[in-house]
């Protein structure tokens, strides 16, 4: 028994909402229909206004034109509990301009949630507590996005930039992928004046604007962009950087979001993480819970030692 007109519409605008292009088979196969039943309902939702497009070939095709006004979307219930957590997320974020946003977008999600769903959203925004670094950097969404944009269309970036000594100059670079660690956002991409790669922090990024010029794909650099920031942040982000020797496996302390983890056997990793301070660090690695070893700095060691000897006389 084939569905009703207004389900069957439903149906088939969150399949051209879930993917690029469909076919007319492939439409009508999903929907249970014919070709030109699926015809007739593309027709429909033309006149409710949704832009759906055909698409030239041996079978034909649709998809929704991304241009003009956006349509209502159609979300499955997870989706929607995730947009709606997002969007609470979003409007207290480090990225700028979208707050507002953020707030209208929710409150429109909220006015049409169903109600079956209202208590697991209350729940997650009741229980969840977002603690935020009030000395975090901010970046504007609009060099955000444009800076995603040249990633994703591979097309060469000039910016301005100023460093963390308070030096500015301009850059040219083949930029390669954003990432969002710990509060603050960073570009990783191919220096071309220094024909290496670099890291930048987008707050510190100023007016960056598309080359024009489109590059090949290089392949991350280390094979993993993360990875490769973790590097280079504990050897150029921090006033003491220190190599410990614990006593845990590696996925144990790769737990903790610190620092770059290598394992040594299935008992044991090397840990090289940085902080402010030996003060900063030596407490932080007692938090660990495994045993371990300062192998450098020195003064790291000592730290230890002195926490080491405070404890015991506490307990004692």
């Amino acid at each position: 028994m084939p569905e009703p007109t207004t389900a069957r519409l439903l149906r088939l605008l969150s399949l051209l909402q879930s993917g690029p292009e469909r076919s007319g088979p492939e439409l009508a196969a999903r929907t249970g229909v014919t070709v030109r039943t699926v015809r007739r309902d593309v027709d429909r939702l033309r006149a409710l206004g949704y832009p759906v497009e055909s698409v030239p070939g041996a079978t034909g095709g649709y998809r929704l034109d991304p241009g003009g006004r956006m349509p209502p979307l159609l979300l499955d219930d997870e989706e929607a509990v995730a947009v709606a957590v997002g969007l609470r997320t979003a409007a207290q974020g480090s990225v700028t301009g979208i707050e507002e946003a953020s707030l209208r977008a929710l409150a429109k999600l909220d006015n049409v949630l169903p109600s079956r769903l209202r208590p697991r959203v209350y729940a997650l925004q009741a229980a969840t507590v977002t603690v935020s670094d009030q000395d975090a950097p901010t970046v504007d969404h609009e060099s955000l996005a444009v800076v995603a944009s040249a990633c994703r269309a591979r097309e060469r970036l000039r910016f301005a930039y100023v460093n963390h000594e308070g030096g500015a100059g301009r850059r040219r670079v083949e930029p390669q992928r954003l990432v969002s660690w710990w509060q603050r956002w960073y570009l990783v991409a191919w220096d071309l004046d220094r024909d290496d790669w670099r890291t930048f922090r987008l707050d510190r990024l100023r007016e960056p604007r598309p080359a024009g010029q489109r590059f090949p794909p290089r392949e991350d650099p280390e094979g993993d962009v993360a990875l490769y920031l973790q590097r280079r942040l504990c050897a150029h982000m921090w006033t003491v950087r220190a190599r410990v020797r614990v006593y845990a496996p590696a996925d144990e302390i790769s737990a903790h979001g610190m620092g770059v983890v290598e394992p040594v056997d299935e008992h044991t990793c090397l840990l090289s993480v940085g902080g402010g301070s030996v003060t900063v660090l030596a407490p932080w690695l007692g938090s660990l819970e495994a045993d371990f070893e300062v192998l450098d700095p020195p003064e790291l060691a000592e730290q230890v030692a002195l926490l080491a000897r405070r404890y015991a006389r506490a307990h004692g």
